[in-house]
């Protein structure tokens, strides 16, 4: 296996063959944003939060689905980067309903702590304002489709690690949605386990536990880390 020397916002950092520049940094303590990205699960480059500049590329790439390489020079943090992410922030909640007074994740929400960061006090957008349902006919969790961001890491993880496929997308740019058993609701998708790991990797209130109030859900989502991790080692295998 090799290993790569590359330069990331001016730090000399390795990363072995094969490894994405999102991978790297985070491993040499360099931060890059990120909403669709979870470890434990593949990588999509859905949200392009995670762009970075490389000098001697003209466009922007997604670091999550970059591989390192030799003599690479790459910037994470430029004016052209920030205002590139922040847009993107207030895309999103210029395009669903994101009222984070009365959220179940308020104060815990990935996409609130990234607006955050990102200086984000008012929104340059002129809102949506759509009329989308909130489905509750699960026994345990409920979905709101006004707070999803579409990051797809409820259908990743229900694939690839419950080996489920109860989620999906369906329809096309702001028409998309989640959805389960090909358009069932939520409480009838008999594939659907009830293991609650799609709840727990939303970076939002979209998918959340019944009966949670305002601002009281936290999401434990480095349990998928350890999940794969033991069945990489084969540490349940008796």
């Amino acid at each position: 296996m090799s290993v790569k020397a590359l330069e990331i916002d001016g730090k000399t950092v390795t990363g072995v063959a094969g490894e994405t520049l999102f991978s790297a940094a985070w491993n040499n303590g360099i931060a890059i944003p990120r909403l669709c990205h979870i470890g434990g699960i593949s990588d999509v480059g859905a949200c392009r939060l995670c762009l970075v500049e490389i000098e001697g590329r003209s466009k922007l790439q997604a670091s999550c689905l970059t591989p390192v390489e030799e003599g690479m020079r790459v910037h994470t943090d430029t004016p052209k980067l920030r205002a590139h992410r922040r847009l993107i922030v207030e895309l999103l909640f210029a395009e669903r309903n994101h009222v984070c007074s009365v959220c179940v994740m308020n104060g815990d929400c990935e996409l609130q702590d990234l607006a955050t960061q990102l200086g984000i006090d008012h929104v340059r957008v002129r809102y949506q304002f759509p009329a989308l349902p909130v489905d509750l006919t699960h026994e345990r969790f409920g979905l709101d489709h006004n707070r999803c961001i579409l990051c797809t890491r409820c259908v990743r993880v229900c694939d690839e690690v419950e080996g489920a496929h109860t989620w999906d997308v369906f329809g096309r740019g702001t028409n998309s949605r989640i959805i389960s058993d090909l358009g069932q609701p939520w409480g009838t998708a008999d594939s659907c386990t009830s293991c609650g790991k799609c709840v727990q990797v939303c970076p939002t209130g979209a998918l959340f536990e019944k009966g949670t109030a305002v601002g009281g859900m936290r999401k434990d989502r480095k349990f998928l880390k350890y999940i794969v991790t033991a069945r990489e080692k084969k540490q349940w295998i008796g």
